[in-house]
């Protein structure tokens, strides 16, 4: 190699040098540019998920969207939002990520333990490279996916935090940064406006169809409905309003105010709707303190003893009075089945608030009623003494006068004998308008009594002491009205007779007394869990009473086994043409 040419290459050496920086300055400016558009495109992506959050006012889907924008934002695999109870728990858990398999396969939702736990008692952002990790880690139940890298938020409405977002398995194989975090706070922030404007929404929408139901509640009574059509329809704008699964109505009968499920609405509302409400039961308890009583498990509730609650198996319930506390009404039961979701506060006023305004316009219906009664007694009051002063008097003076003149025609038999067939059919109209006007006052009297319902559950009642428990009483149909005197009568004695049976020979642990009043017929089953009817026995005097009653009304009697143990005993007669 000669000279000029190792001469030239040394020269080229440092003019190589500049190029190499300028490169690498390059470069740097690239990431940085790189680094601002991914910014950039963060910031647009944030912005387009606090409109997509807020661009809807229900809940459910608002709760939704906040979860996947949360995904998305943060490159995570899994997302979770769980929403707290007011005792601190996670009452509802949306999830995004986990399929419908992996979740059954998982089981029941998380209610706050662990590292959830953890962001619930301490509500400030947490960034975790490995969740297992962690001292606070309780693991994974069964069939969990796996989960490693781990990021959580508190999401707070008006300074109250209302869950948390759980952000699992950064994609790649990275942890969650700083940058992460941040913009998960910022949706977080967002995030709590929306719900705030959602729940304030369906509060306010809410509102307004209770008070169109109570408006249009206080017009049917108003208008002259049937009382008891117009509470059914009552307690399924209850069950309709408040989402829930069973509704109930319970009014006092008879002179002893015992509860009678009067309404019901629901899946299973053939099953209560009747049925008397033992003492124990907590119905009749909220009836006699007059204050509302919240239950998470109202058929495990130790507070409640029989009632609908032990007829179905009824999760989270509440029970409210209608009416004040010095007049409360009846007791309304709002309840969801086993596993269904708690009701809020803001559902419970709300309920509350529209029993309230039913029980003022049941008062009025009833003044009402009282007031056109009043009015009918008034005017048979003033027909009375009109039939007495007037009508009586001058068919009694007509009598007489006609019975003056037989001496006149004694000489005239026939004369004579037709104008004493006058004198005693007159006779006989005074007797008539007489009897005609008090039987209209007895008939008064006896509707002011206690009716038939107020009667099955005394009777049922004064079973207590012979049998040992109180039997389950069950009432369907218009008891009190469309049922005759005479059927009544052989129907409590039927009721009796058959209580009595099973306490002395029965041994039984259960009663179950169900009475219907159909259009066409009246019927009663008494079903018990004893020892049933042992056939060696042929002399049952007793049920040979019950069957000829049953025949004299042109009815059916029968007794039958009870599966797996125990009699049934049914009785039912026909409403004749002449009812």
């Amino acid at each position: 190699m000669d000279e000029r040419t190792r001469g030239s290459r040394e020269a080229g050496t440092p003019a190589r040098a500049p190029q190499l920086r300028l490169d690498a300055l390059l470069d740097d400016l690239q990431q940085q540019v790189a680094q601002v558009r991914a910014a950039r495109d963060r910031v647009h992506t944030l912005l387009d998920a606090v409109l997509t959050v807020g661009s809807d006012l229900d809940l459910e889907v608002v709760l939704r969207r906040i979860v996947e924008s949360a995904v998305a934002l943060v490159d995570a695999e899994y997302g979770a939002l769980g929403v707290l109870h007011e005792d601190g728990t996670i009452k509802q858990f949306v999830t995004v990520g986990v399929d419908e398999t992996a979740i059954a396969r998982i089981g029941p939702y998380p209610r706050g333990e662990g590292i959830l736990g953890l962001l619930i008692r301490h509500p400030e952002p947490l960034r975790l490279a490995n969740l297992s990790d962690h001292p606070a880690s309780v693991g994974f139940p069964p069939g969990h996916p796996p989960m490693t890298s781990f990021l959580g938020a508190p999401v707070r409405v008006r300074d109250q935090v209302f869950g948390n977002l759980y952000l699992t398995n950064k994609q790649g194989g990275a942890e969650f940064d700083g940058d992460d975090e941040a913009v998960l706070r910022t949706l977080a922030a967002a995030a709590g406006v929306a719900i705030d404007n959602a729940r304030l929404y369906e509060v306010a929408h809410r509102r307004q169809r209770w008070l169109a139901a109570s408006n249009e509640l206080t017009r049917s009574l108003l208008s002259g409905a049937e009382p008891a059509a117009v509470l059914e329809s009552f307690t399924g704008t209850v069950r309709e309003m408040a989402c829930a699964d069973l509704v109930t109505l319970a009014v006092p009968v008879g002179a002893g105010g015992e509860l009678v499920v009067e309404a019901a609405s629901g899946a299973r509302a053939e099953r209560v709707r009747g049925l008397a409400l033992p003492a124990a039961s907590l119905a009749v308890k909220v009836f006699t303190c007059g204050d509302t009583v919240v239950s998470d498990a109202l058929s495990e509730d130790p507070r409640a003893e029989g009632g609908s609650a032990s007829v179905v198996e009824l999760g989270p319930a509440f029970l409210v009075p209608l009416g004040t506390r010095e007049h409360v009404r009846g007791v309304l039961q709002v309840a969801n089945v086993p596993g269904g979701p708690l009701f809020t506060e803001a559902v419970i006023d709300m309920v509350t608030g529209f029993g309230n305004q039913a029980a003022l316009a049941l008062d009025v219906a009833e003044h009402r009623r009282d007031t056109e009664r009043m009015v009918v007694l008034d005017d048979r009051d003033r027909i009375a003494r009109d039939l007495h002063d007037l009508v009586i008097q001058r068919l009694f003076a007509g009598a007489l006068s006609l019975q003056s003149t037989l001496g006149r025609v004694a000489d005239r038999p026939q004369v004579s004998e037709r104008v004493q067939r006058v004198v005693d059919d007159l006779d006989d109209t005074i007797k008539i308008i007489r009897s005609t006007v008090y039987g209209l006052r007895e008939h008064d009297r006896s509707r002011r009594g206690s009716g038939l319902r107020a009667q099955l559950v005394a009777a049922t009642e004064r079973a207590t002491e012979s049998l040992g428990f109180v039997p389950a009483l069950r009432m369907t149909g218009l008891l009190d009205t469309a049922v005759p005197a005479d059927r009544a009568e052989h129907l409590l004695a039927v009721l009796g007779e058959a209580l009595s049976n099973t306490a002395r020979h029965a041994h039984a642990g259960s009663v179950d007394v169900a009475v219907e009043a159909t259009d066409a017929a009246l019927r009663l089953r008494v079903a018990d869990d004893g020892r049933g009817i042992d056939p060696a026995v042929t002399r049952r005097s007793g049920l040979a009473n019950l069957r000829e009653r049953a025949e004299q009304l042109g009815g059916t009697f029968s007794v039958t086994a009870r599966r797996p143990n125990g009699t049934v005993v049914e009785w039912a007669v026909p409403f004749s043409s002449a009812d």
